[in-house]
């Protein structure tokens, strides 16, 4: 690994990203050599630009942060993920753990503290947002299965049970299921609720 610090920068809004970049480039040891705006040019362009470190938003078009951080922990072991998010969702960081991220710290943070991040990923250290760890061991795990994760966000537009039927194919009565056991596990009337607070809670 060389002196510099390379790292590629995926945020899909431009200004946030620019100013991330600029910030960034002020620290003596970290270059900013590469930006992307979608999760799925994330993997390609880390491999073409040789990063030691990939910054992830987790909201971006394409694919999140944090199946971009999943998809880079598996082809690039030796990439140390940072997921930044402005969303201090608890669900969010267990995610972004399980997916491989080293990082996980919120958007608004100062830059000094996320080139110290950095630094500290790449001697091995795991860096978390205090405030969002109490947060997430608070609230608990995610009860949802990753098939009724799956149906609740596919119903989260408004489908009809045979629309979501056909898209994930399955039969309706499976889906119904799979939705009748997400709303009583989240202890709400009905989808839409269901999709709501399951997305506030960063467990979609």
């Amino acid at each position: 690994m060389s002196s510099t610090i390379k790292v590629l920068l995926a945020e899909d809004q431009s200004m946030v990203r620019e100013a991330l970049a600029a910030l960034l480039g002020l620290e003596d040891d970290i270059e900013v050599v590469a930006q992307v705006a979608r999760g799925d040019e994330v993997l390609a362009t880390a491999r073409a630009h040789d990063v030691d470190v990939a910054l992830l938003d987790i909201e971006m078009p394409g694919c999140t942060g944090i199946e971009a951080a999943a998809v880079l922990h598996r082809e690039l072991p030796a990439l140390k993920l940072v997921v930044l998010t402005t969303f201090g969702r608890p669900g969010y960081l267990r995610s972004a753990m399980e997916a491989g991220a080293d990082a996980f710290l919120v958007k608004d943070a100062p830059a000094a503290q996320l080139a110290q991040a950095i630094r500290k990923v790449l001697s091995g250290e795991r860096v978390i947002d205090p405030t969002l760890a109490a947060a997430a061991l608070a609230e608990g795990a995610n009860p949802l299965t990753d098939r009724e994760r799956e149906v609740l966000r596919a119903a989260a537009d408004g489908s009809t049970n045979a629309e979501l039927a056909a898209s994930l194919h399955l039969s309706q009565g499976t889906v119904r299921n799979y939705l009748s056991t997400a709303i009583q596990k989240l202890a709400v009337r009905n989808r839409t609720e269901a999709a709501r607070i399951a997305r506030e809670k960063g467990w979609l």
